[in-house]
């Protein structure tokens, strides 16, 4: 009999170098990691395939299995802008034995949690300060300055509930934070 997989939860303030971690935990095939496909109602972007990067689908689909009770969690980020975790996908893929990872926002992260419990680890990656989680995304040039001032209004409220979550890593070296983060997964798993 194979063993069904369990749960692993990320989620952190933009430029904590959650991503980072993860993607590099995503490197050690022992830990049989597998990312969670999420669903959007926005169109594929250049090479995207539907079931592989995300399943696609309407603004009135993805209503539609919302009014179901189909979804882990959601959020329509912008109007008719929606992105979620479908609870059958999730399910398929513990059923394959795999671990599976969630790359998730501190809302979506709590509720996954919620539902899955025990076979659920949540790590918020917490940069070790906000004066430093401004300075790497000013380093990263991706966004503007009004995005940055929106994007540090909205660290400061997720800092607020790394409490929320099992185990809080600082990501104050990344060498020190990723070696942290692999010793709480294999733990866990």
């Amino acid at each position: 009999m194979m063993k069904t997989g369990k749960l692993l939860i990320f989620s952190a303030p933009s430029g904590s170098g959650k991503s980072t971690i993860v993607q590099w935990l995503m490197t050690h095939p022992e830990l049989n990691l597998a990312f969670s496909i999420s669903a959007t109602s926005r169109p594929p972007r250049g090479k995207e395939r539907d079931g592989v990067e995300y399943f696609f689908l309407s603004p009135e689909e993805f209503r539609q299995r919302i009014a179901n009770g189909e979804f882990l969690e959601y959020e329509e980020v912008y109007t008719d802008r929606f992105y979620g975790t479908l609870k059958a996908q999730v399910e398929r893929q513990l059923e394959a034995g795999q671990n599976v990872i969630f790359d998730v926002d501190v809302n979506g992260g709590c509720n996954i949690k919620q539902f899955y419990g025990q076979r659920a680890l949540s790590l918020f990656i917490q940069p070790p300060s906000l004066e430093e989680l401004k300075r790497r995304l000013v380093e990263r040039g991706t966004d503007s300055a009004d995005q940055i001032v929106k994007r540090m209004a909205r660290a400061e409220y997720e800092l607020q509930q790394a409490p929320r979550f099992d185990r809080v890593v600082v990501n104050d070296d990344l060498q020190r934070a990723e070696e942290e983060t692999l010793a709480l997964v294999k733990a866990f798993l």
